[in-house]
């Protein structure tokens, strides 16, 4: 008999690299919107913690998780680590809406703070990310964690590093 305290949590994910491939031929936004309806598989990160984009507009975005038990800290309550990637990718996905066909982002910083904890009786929360500055070499977002009752559990700030994306090996 199985032990009734024990969990298990498969997670199957499509090959990023075709993805990959496939974003230089498109811009930013291009890119985020046929993941956002399924032409493109989502990212590995993405179906790992359970995101999904919800909106999509030049410059913004916005994600939806709902926090899970496979989420939790040792404490009991969601690890800050959600919180930190939701917003992490919401805020570089804001500033890579913004970007031509050949080009890319790596973030260089992100900044978090927490206002409460999240546990699995919060119910789904949505990220914003909103780019700030979107230059030649650098851009910012921001971004916010908020319950659908509109109750903010925390906020973001990143830097951005820009360059040219690298044409595929032969």
């Amino acid at each position: 008999m199985a032990d009734p305290s024990s969990r298990a949590r498969t997670v199957e994910w499509e090959d990023p690299r075709p993805t990959a491939a496939r974003s230089r031929e498109m811009s930013g936004l291009e890119l985020l919107e046929a993941i956002r309806v399924g032409r493109l598989p989502p990212p590995p990160i993405a179906v790992l913690m359970g995101f999904s984009i919800l909106e999509l507009a030049e410059g913004r975005v916005t994600f939806t998780v709902v926090p899970a038990e496979y989420h939790y800290n040792p404490i009991g309550v969601v690890h800050g680590g959600l919180a930190a990637t939701l917003l992490d990718t919401v805020m570089g996905c804001a500033v890579h809406s913004k970007l031509p066909r050949g080009r890319g982002y790596t973030t260089l910083d992100v900044q978090v703070r927490y206002l409460r904890p999240l546990t699995v009786d919060t119910g789904r929360i949505l990220a914003t990310g909103a780019a700030v500055h979107v230059g030649g070499r650098m851009a910012t977002a921001e971004g916010r964690v908020v319950d659908e009752a509109g109750r903010l559990y925390a906020t973001g700030t990143t830097s951005c590093l820009l360059f040219d994306v690298p044409a595929p090996e032969r």
